[in-house]
């Protein structure tokens, strides 16, 4: 039971984070990059039916989240006109990756396969928004970073069973977003 409350806390401080970065994008305050929150709402959806076929139990509901929230960025995105649309060569690979990552898993069977393929996919999400927030610092908000890496962390604790099934999206996550807030919180690319 303190297990399913810590993810549930995890989770709702990541949804405050994404209630404020919506707010944020909404506003023209910040810049979210349309390909990397559609991909990033993509990805994680996959991961979460791959994990229900491993046997994740609540655990499962974080990576869920992961990809619920960014899709209301993705759709507020659309509010900001300021909000960066690009697609090249890395969105499509993302997008053929995560189909690959469908196709292996109907055809293995394997789940583990999908969230793999999965967290790839997202790692080529993450890179325009790595760059974006390295060169431009000012077009993010660090807190909202914070905040899903947080939530990450509190599923990490939560488990009792080191398979890949349980730990691979959340550690992933968890260092992912941990790196875009220090980017952003610390304005690494402008102190070159």
């Amino acid at each position: 039971m303190i297990s399913a409350l810590i993810i549930y806390l995890g989770i709702l401080i990541s949804a405050i984070g994404t209630v404020s970065y919506f707010t944020d994008t909404v506003k023209g305050k910040i810049k979210p990059n349309k390909v990397s929150f559609a991909l990033w709402s993509i990805a994680p959806l996959i991961a979460f039916f791959a994990e229900l076929t491993q046997g994740v139990g609540i655990q499962s509901l974080f990576t869920l989240s992961v990809g619920l929230f960014p899709f209301t960025i993705f759709l507020a995105s659309f509010v900001n006109k300021k909000a960066y649309w690009k697609i090249n060569k890395f969105d499509i690979g993302c997008g053929v990756l995560s189909l690959v990552g469908i196709l292996l898993w109907y055809i293995t069977k394997v789940g583990n396969t999908a969230i793999f393929f999965s967290i790839l996919a997202d790692v080529f999400a993450l890179i325009p928004t790595l760059i974006k927030a390295y060169k431009f610092p000012e077009t993010e908000s660090a807190w909202p970073w914070l905040a899903a890496s947080i939530s990450a962390l509190a599923t990490i604790v939560t488990i009792t069973h080191w398979d890949f099934a349980l730990w691979g999206f959340p550690v992933y996550i968890f260092l992912s977003d941990a790196l875009v807030f220090t980017i952003v919180q610390f304005k690494l690319g402008k102190r070159k």
